[in-house]
């Protein structure tokens, strides 16, 4: 399958060098760099991971808030 992503010139730059010192394709590297990153995730990981939320009292959003401008709710959880 063909897809187009961005990578960092730097790192491209690197991995297309390793891909000729080790006489293979870029396509190669990022497969196999997928292929065990996959195998690292799925070892860390036996269970699936369960999320609890939670709830409080109250009576919604602050006035002049609103659950489209998350960024500003975010912002606002980090003050002190």
């Amino acid at each position: 399958m063909k897809t187009t992503i961005d990578i960092a010139d730097e790192l491209l730059t690197r991995t297309k060098k390793l891909a000729r010192q080790k006489e293979t394709t870029l396509k190669a590297i990022i497969e196999a760099a997928l292929q065990d990153f996959h195998a690292q995730i799925e070892a860390a990981c036996d269970k699936p991971v369960e999320l609890h939320t939670h709830t409080v009292d109250g009576r919604g959003l602050q006035q002049g808030l609103s659950w489209d401008n998350w960024s500003e709710i975010q912002d606002l959880s980090y003050e002190l």
